[in-house]
C-alpha cells in the first residue's frame, strides 16, 4: 500500500518506487556552530563575484607581502647588513616572474573554465603520472601554507606584544581551528566573513608604503629606531651567486597562491572565466607593487630579519613614527591577513582532494560534501595536517618556508608544460575542430603559437626556479619535500589500484546470476542463558530449522549450569558444548566454525546469529567484555559466513 509521500513514476509501476525525505535537520550544537544544513538544491547559489574572490582566493598572495621580504633579508643576513642592498634588485627579479607567471595562468583559465589548475591541466596533456605529481605538489603547497600564513600572523603579534612569545604554537593553532570552523560554515559565508579584513589590510598597507615614499622624497624617513638583533648573520661570508640565488629562492615565496585562482573558476559568477581573469590580473597587480615598494623601503630605514620583531613591524613604527594607532593598525591589519591566508588554503585543497578522490587516486569520502555544501574531510584533514606541522617546527616562518615553495614551483612548470602541448594539439587542428578526449578539449585557435610561447615560455622559468630551490634549500629541509612527494604519488597509486581492483571484483560484467542460497545453517554462540539469548534463538529459528547454539566451557560448574538451564529453555534445539581447557573463547569457536566451513554444500551457507544486549547507558559497555563486537570483527573475512547481531535492549528496573 503507498503512502502519500511516494512519488508515482512509470518505474514506480514496476520495481522502482521513489520517496523524497521530509525530514528536516533538527537544531543543534552543530547548527550553531557551523550554521544550518543547506539542501543540495542550494549548491548554485554558493558562487562569488571578483571583490569577495579576491579576499578568498588574493589571501595567500596579497599576504606574502608580509613575509617575503623578511625571508629575502634572513638569507642576505649572512654576508651582513651590506648585503641587503641586492633585495631590491632581486624583488624587481621577482616581480618580472610574477608577470610571467600571471599571463601564463590568464590563458589556463580561459582553456579550463570549469577549474583547471595544474592538476587538471596535466592530467588532460601530460598523463596521470605527472597529473599525481602535481597533485601532490598542490596538495603540499596547501598544507604549507596553512602552516606557515598562520604561523607569520602569530609572528606579527609577537612582535607587539613579546610576552606572547612562548605561546605562538598554542595562538596558532587556535587561529587554525578558528579558520576550519568559518569554512565548514560555507566558501560564500566565509568569504564574505573575510573580505573586509583583507582590504583592511590592502588599505592600511597602502598607507604605510605611500607614507613611507612621500617621507622617503621629502628626506624625513630616516632609520629604524632601536632595531632587533640580528639572529642569522654568519661570519664573514662573502657574497657569492649561491647566496643570491638562496635569496631569490626565499623571494619567491611571493608568488605562492597566484594559481589558486585557476583552481577554483567553478567558484565565481558567471561569466566564471571573465570574473575569474580580471580578479587574477587585479591580485597580481597590487602583490607586484608592494612587494618591491616594501622591499625598497625596507633596504632605506635598515631594518633587520629577526624572530622577535617582523621587518613590518619595523616599517611600520618607523614611518609612522613609533607604536601609536596607525602601527598597531598596520600590525593589526597584517595579522588578519596572514591568518585569513589560511582561507586560500582551506578553499583549494577540499577541492583539490575532491577532484583527486573522484578519480580514485584519494579515498572517496573525500569528494562528500557536508551540510554547508562544503567538502568537509578535507577541511577537517588539512587543519590536522598543518596543525601538526606548526607543533613540530614550533610555529617557526624561517623553518617551514624551506619546505614550501619546491612544491608551488613544481605545480607552476607541469602546468605550464601542460597548457605548452595543449595550444600545440590546439595548433595541429582544423579549423572549427575538437579533440573529444579531454575534460577542455583543445579547438584550434589562430594565435595559438603566441600562446604556446607565452605558456613554454612560463614553464621554462618556473622550471628554472623549481631546480634553484630545490638546489639552494635542500640542506635547509627541502630534502623532506623532495622525499615526501614521490611517497605522496606512490600512495596515489597505490590507492587507485585498490579501487580498480574492486570495481573489477564487484563488476556485473560477464556475471550472470549469483548463486542461490537454498538453505541456511545457523549457529548461535551463548555465553550463558538469559532474555538476550532466548530472543537471538527465536530469531535463528525464523531463518532455518537447522540451528545449533555453541556454548564455550571454561569452568566445568558454570558449564554444568548452562547444561541444566538448556534443559528448560532450549525448546528442542541442540547445543554443542566445546570445552577450552586453556580458558579461550575466540579461538575454539572460530575453529568449529572452520570445520563446518569444510562441510558446506552447494546453495548453503553458514549463518552465524550473535546475541547482543544493549545496556541503558553508553558507559555501560566499558564494564563488559564486548565479546558480540570482538567476536563479529574475527569473522568478518569468513567466506560463506554471514553474521548478524540481534540487539536486546536493556531497561533499568523500577
Amino acid at each position: 500500500m503507498a503512502d502519500s509521500d511516494t512519488i508515482h513514476t512509470p518505474e514506480s509501476e514496476s520495481n522502482v518506487i521513489e520517496r523524497v525525505a521530509k525530514r528536516k535537520p533538527p537544531r543543534s550544537w552543530r547548527s550553531w556552530l557551523i550554521g544550518r544544513p543547506m539542501p543540495t538544491a542550494d549548491a548554485p547559489h554558493q558562487t562569488i563575484g571578483k571583490a569577495v574572490g579576491l579576499a578568498v582566493f588574493g589571501a595567500d598572495a596579497l599576504s606574502s607581502i608580509a613575509y617575503a621580504p623578511q625571508e629575502m633579508l634572513v638569507i642576505l643576513a649572512a654576508a651582513g647588513t651590506q648585503a641587503f642592498r641586492y633585495a631590491f634588485p632581486i624583488s624587481l627579479i621577482i616581480t618580472g616572474l610574477l608577470v610571467i607567471v600571471t599571463i601564463s595562468y590568464q590563458q589556463t583559465i580561459h582553456a579550463y573554465p570549469n577549474g583547471g589548475g595544474a592538476y587538471t591541466v596535466a592530467r588532460d596533456n601530460l598523463g596521470a603520472l605527472p597529473a599525481q605529481v602535481a597533485g601532490a605538489a598542490l596538495l603540499t603547497d596547501y598544507i604549507l601554507l596553512a602552516a606557515v600564513a598562520i604561523s607569520s600572523g602569530v609572528a606579527q603579534i609577537v612582535s607587539a606584544y613579546s610576552f606572547l612569545f612562548p605561546y605562538r604554537v598554542l595562538l596558532s593553532i587556535g587561529l587554525l581551528v578558528l579558520i576550519m570552523v568559518a569554512n565548514l560554515r560555507g566558501v560564500k559565508e566565509s568569504g564574505r566573513l573575510f573580505a573586509l579584513p583583507t582590504y583592511l589590510f590592502l588599505g592600511m598597507t597602502v598607507l604605510a608604503v605611500g607614507a613611507g615614499f612621500l617621507r622617503y622624497l621629502m628626506g624625513t624617513l630616516g632609520a629604524v629606531a632601536d632595531p632587533p638583533p640580528i639572529e642569522f648573520t654568519h661570519a664573514a661570508q662573502p657574497v657569492t651567486l649561491f647566496l643570491l640565488l638562496r635569496t631569490f629562492s626565499n623571494g619567491t615565496t611571493a608568488l605562492t597562491g597566484v594559481e589558486c585562482i585557476s583552481n577554483g573558476v567553478t567558484a565565481f559568477k558567471e561569466p566564471r572565466p571573465h570574473n575569474a581573469s580580471q580578479t587574477m590580473t587585479w591580485m597580481s597587480a597590487i602583490l607586484g607593487v608592494l612587494f618591491v615598494g616594501v622591499t625598497f623601503l625596507l633596504g632605506q630605514i635598515g631594518a633587520v630579519p629577526s624572530e622577535a620583531e617582523t621587518v613590518i613591524s619595523q616599517l611600520a613604527r618607523t614611518v609612522f613614527g613609533g607604536r601609536a594607532l596607525l602601527y598597531l593598525g598596520t600590525i593589526a591589519a597584517t595579522t588578519i591577513i596572514l591568518v585569513l591566508a589560511t582561507n586560500t588554503a582551506f578553499a583549494g585543497f577540499p577541492s583539490l582532494t575532491a577532484i583527486i578522490g573522484s578519480e580514485g587516486f584519494l579515498p572517496r569520502y573525500f569528494t562528500y560534501r557536508g551540510s554547508r555544501l562544503v567538502y568537509s574531510y578535507g577541511i577537517v584533514a588539512l587543519a590536522l595536517i598543518a596543525g601538526f606541522l606548526i607543533f613540530v617546527f614550533n610555529a617557526s616562518v624561517t623553518a617551514l618556508i624551506p619546505l614550501w615553495a619546491i612544491g608551488v614551483f613544481l605545480s607552476f612548470t607541469l602546468s605550464q608544460a601542460g597548457m605548452t602541448l595543449h595550444w600545440w594539439k590546439a595548433g595541429r587542428l582544423p579549423s572549427g575542430q575538437t579533440t573529444p578526449d579531454a575534460d577542455s578539449s583543445p579547438q584550434f585557435d589562430r594565435h595559438w603559437k603566441w600562446k604556446l610561447a607565452i605558456n613554454g615560455f612560463g614553464a621554462i622559468c618556473t622550471a628554472v626556479v623549481t631546480l634553484v630551490f630545490a638546489v639552494t634549500k635542500f640542506a635547509d629541509g627541502a630534502w623532506i619535500i623532495i622525499i615526501l612527494m614521490p611517497t605522496l604519488v606512490i600512495s596515489f597509486f597505490a590507492i587507485h589500484r585498490h579501487y580498480v581492483n574492486l570495481s573489477k571484483t564487484l563488476s556485473l560484467k560477464d556475471f550472470g546470476m549469483p548463486g542461490r542460497t537454498r538453505r541456511h545453517q545457523v549457529i548461535v554462540p551463548i555465553s550463558n542463558i538469559h532474555r538476550g539469548t532466548l530472543v537471538a534463538l527465536d530469531y535463528a529459528r525464523s531463518l532455518s530449522f537447522d540451528v545449533t547454539a555453541v556454548y564455550i566451557s571454561m569452568d566445568p560448574v558454570e558449564g554444568k549450569k548452562v547444561r541444566n538451564l538448556w534443559e528448560w529453555w532450549g525448546d528442542g534445539v541442540r547445543l554443542v558444548v566445546i570445552d577450552s581447557p586453556y580458558r579461550a573463547f575466540l579461538e575454539p569457536f572460530l575453529e568449529y566454525v572452520d570445520t563446518l566451513c569444510t562441510r558446506l554444500r552447494p546453495g548453503e551457507r553458514l549463518t552465524i546469529v550473535v546475541p547482543q544486549f544493549i545496556p541503558e547507558r553508553w558507559w555501560h559497555n566499558l564494564l563488559h567484555s564486548q565479546t558480540a563486537f570482538w567476536l563479529r570483527f574475527a569473522l568478518l573475512n569468513k567466506r560463506g559466513v554471514v553474521i548478524i547481531e540481534v540487539p536486546y535492549q536493556l531497561e533499568a528496573l523500577s
